[in-house]
This record gives structure tokens, sequence and C-alpha cells, in this order.
């Protein structure tokens, strides 16, 4: 199976949907507004942002710092039914409503404000209809499986009792259930194990959509635990049938690097792989699909009006502090106080690679260029006036490794990390990160072990984020550039 993601960096619990030809899909996003971000592909391994579907104050409810981090939007799920895109999802941060249900004529937006099943209290619904146009919702249910009602998709309302459908197949953390039917069974697609070292791909069977549910007979249809696999990790599936009949999978996974215990950095990622069908089973095809070949490099400078659908901000709208006239720049309102820790008005694109560089043109106000995993656990360059700082915040610890004078605002601020070659013995983390600035090459102030900087360390379901804050003051961004570098001397470990 390959080791290459359709959709790389902090794109976990993916969910796909098919309408002619056109794939949509979509993730969880957390505490990151906007929520849930929305692609499109007619191949299955070129993807396209082409929004988010919780683009609005009314329909994303998210907080900044750490009491926000690790809430927000729980795996969501994408259909298409009766000319209408749907999707419904929780967000933790107002789990007592039960999960959210929007809907939209256009992928792309706008999406309808949300209704609420307020009877339906737990995490990762699924949406699904049958032959007489009922809608079933399902969803992980706290009690410890999969719960199922009707619900009308319009209102939240539930039109039905609710009930525990299936309890899995023994291992733990029933979660991430998709409901869909073929050649007269109803099919439960669930993630089991745990989304770590565990995580696996179940599915059972019924003749009716309450059950009983029957596991596939050779237990997990996907999973990479206890294996050298370089994709780990690897669960949270959805099914998608294409126009010629056959099926394919999108599940997510994660790609550790370093010696024991390993970390991963980017977060969970989307894969892809094919899917046969035996005795009315689903069988794993790994290598159906050649690997993408993905390109993440982007320059910004900033001259469209709204930005980019890849900006995110952790608790807050980006439009609330930040504004591009359409000439060319970007306005920040002042951010967090140059001593504070936790981020105010944080401007920021997901890490995407194993390596990469960012280098931020900037040359009104100050102004911090961090790498991220929350308000605990992130390292970056700050600049006062003329005075570039290299400042690491890991867990309690928050220190000054370096710092440079008389550096004049013309200099761009950067930030790159750098693979570790692997030897035996040797105890690595997954990467360097440098952090320093451009006058004519990179100039590194500090580096520091990326480990500091991995979900193993910090915890939690998103990955490293690349963000940028005024610092006191308001600042000017001209340009951002994320350069991938593929010559990673860690790859392939």
């Amino acid at each position: 199976m390959g080791a290459a993601p359709i959709l790389p960096g902090f794109h976990p619990d993916p969910s796909i949907c098919r309408v002619g030809d056109d794939f949509y899909l979509i993730n969880s996003s957390f505490e990151y507004f906007p929520g849930v971000p929305i692609f499109t592909s007619r191949d299955l391994r070129t993807w396209r942002q082409i929004g988010n579907v919780l683009d609005r104050e009314s329909q994303l409810n998210v907080s900044p710092g750490l009491s926000g981090a690790g809430k927000g939007i729980y795996a969501p799920t994408i259909r298409f039914h009766d000319g209408r895109f749907w999707m419904t999802t929780t967000n933790i941060t107002d789990v007592a409503k039960g999960h959210l249900i929007v809907h939209a004529q256009d992928p792309s937006g706008p999406w309808s404000d949300p209704v609420y099943t307020t009877d339906a209290i737990g995490w990762d619904p699924d949406l699904s209809w049958d032959e007489d146009g009922n809608c079933h919702l399902a969803w992980a249910d706290p009690r410890g499986g999969i719960a199922h009602a009707l619900v009308n998709p319009l209102t939240g309302q539930l039109l039905s009792e609710t009930e525990l459908i299936w309890r899995g197949t023994g291992l733990s953390s029933p979660e991430g259930p998709h409901l869909f039917r073929k050649n007269g069974w109803w099919y439960l697609l669930v993630a089991e194990g745990g989304t770590g070292p565990g995580h696996a791909v179940t599915i059972g069977r019924a003749r009716t959509v309450t059950g009983p549910y029957e596991a596939h007979p050779d237990g997990p249809i996907l999973t990479h635990r206890s294996t050298s696999h370089p994709v780990q990790n690897t669960g949270h599936a959805d099914l998608v049938e294409l126009r010629d009949g056959t099926w394919a999978m999108v599940y997510l996974g994660v790609r550790p690097r370093g010696e024991f215990p390993r970390f991963h950095v980017n977060g969970r990622e989307t894969f892809l792989c094919g899917v046969d069908w035996s005795n009315e089973w689903p069988v794993i095809i790994p290598d159906r699909y050649p690997e993408p070949q993905t390109t993440t490099s982007f320059i910004d400078d900033f001259t469209e009006p709204e930005l980019h659908p890849r900006w995110i901000s952790p608790g807050v709208p980006p439009g609330s502090f930040c504004r591009s006239n359409g000439n060319g720049g970007l306005a920040l309102d002042p951010g967090r106080r140059a001593e504070d820790r936790e981020a105010k008005r944080l401007l920021a694109v997901r890490a995407q690679d194993a390596q990469w560089q960012v280098t931020v043109d900037a040359p009104a106000g100050d102004l911090a260029l961090i790498l991220r995993i929350d308000d605990s656990h992130w390292a970056g360059v700050e600049r006062r006036s003329d005075v570039l700082s290299a400042r690491a915040v890991i867990g309690p610890l928050d220190q000054t490794l370096a710092s440079a004078t008389g550096i004049p605002p013309t200099a761009p601020l950067a930030l790159r990390t750098r693979g570790n070659p692997q030897q035996h013995g040797v105890r690595t983390g997954p990467d360097r990160v440098e952090l320093g600035y451009i006058a004519d090459n990179f100039h590194v102030l500090a580096t520091i072990d990326g480990r500091y900087l991995s979900t193993e360390v910090a915890g939690g379901f998103t990955g490293r984020v690349i963000g940028l804050e005024a610092l006191d003051g308001p600042a000017r961004v001209e340009r951002f550039e994320y350069l991938a570098d593929a010559t990673d001397p860690s790859a392939g470990s």
C-alpha cells in the first residue's frame, strides 16, 4: 500500500461522496476556523480545495487557547441526496446540542445554518437514506457502540427511538460509523482500536438497518498495526462507488519518523485504496491507484480580496482580524502581547511535507512566525523592532533560544524543517526545526528537535500549522511562500 497521502498534512477523518464524475471529500478541523475543508477531484488522486463548509460564526462555535484545543469539529460525513449536499458533524464545544446538520445546493457554498439533533448525543455522525426516502442517523454513542435513529435532516428532529445497533468487533472505541446499502445488505463501516497504533477499519452487515450485524469473518479489513509499513494508525474510512461500478476507500493514517517510539508531526492525513467485493464483503486492494503527485508549494501575495480557503485560525474567524485590499498585502490587527504564550489572532496554514521552508515578507509592524501544535507546543521567530528572537514554548517551559539585533524589517522571517538521517542506535526525532531569517540566504538563529512539536509529545488530534500573528500592534504582510523540499534524508524510514 502506498505511502503518499492524497491530502497531506492535518486532514483527518475523511468522508467522500460522488456526484456524476465529481468526487467531494471533507475532513474534521477541530478548534480551527473555518471548519470542515471541502475538496473536489475527478481522479481521486488530485484534489482542489473549493472552500470550507462551516465558514460563518452562525455555523461554527470554537474558542482559542488551551481550553479550546481538541474541541470543535469531530469526524464529519458528506452525502448527496435528492439534488442536495448534506454534511453532518459534531462540534464538541457544543456537544450537548447534539450533532449539527447543514445542506447546500453547491458544495462550494454557501451552506445553510445548522440544525441540531438535540436528542442524539455522541460524536462522529453519519447520514444515509433508504429506498423509501427515510433518513438514518448513526453515531458513536458514549455507552460504547454505534447508535441509530431516524431523523428529519431539515430540522434535526429525531423520528424514532435511539438504539445501539452494533458494538463493533470487540476492539476498543467503535466510532466513525458510515451506513450504506448494497445488494440487499446494510453495511456498517466503523473505526475501532482508537486513533493510534491500534487503529483499524472494521465492517459488519445486516439485512435490516438496525441489525443484528455480523462482523466481517476476516476481522479488520484494514490495519497496519504491528507492521513496519511507513503509514501507521490507519483507520476511520469511508467508501465510494465510482461511475464504472468499482469502489474505492479513503482513510486516515500518519507517517511517523525518527527512532523509537517514532513521532508524527503533520497530523493524520488522508490516504486512498481500491476495494473489490467477494462474497458480498469488501476486500481492500492496496495498490490499485498510482501514487499521487501532490503539489503543495504555493506563494500568496494576497492580491485577491478574499483569503484562500487554506487559511485557518485557532478559535477565531480569520476575516475578523486580517484584510486584503486586493492590490497585494495583508493587514493584520494586533494579536497577542509579545510576552504572552497563547495565540490570540493567529493566521495559519497546515504543514504538509516532511521537509519545507516558509519565508514571510512583512515590512511593517512587529510579528511572529511560528510552527505550532497548540499553545503549549510551538516554536518560532519573533520580530520586535530591529530585534529577531527564536523562541520555543514546550509545556511549562518558555525560552528565548537566540537573538539578533539590527535586522531590518525588509529581511524576511523564515522557518524550515530538515529530516534526520536514520542511524541505527542513534536517538533522533522526526526532524529538525530551524528558526531564522533571510539575508541573501537562510540564517539560522536556533534549531530545535522536532519531537517537541509532535503529537506524541503534545497530544491532541491536529497536526503542525505554520502561523503569523501581529505582536502588540498592527502588522502588514506582503508575501508568504511555502516551499516543499523533496530532498529528505529520512524519507522511507
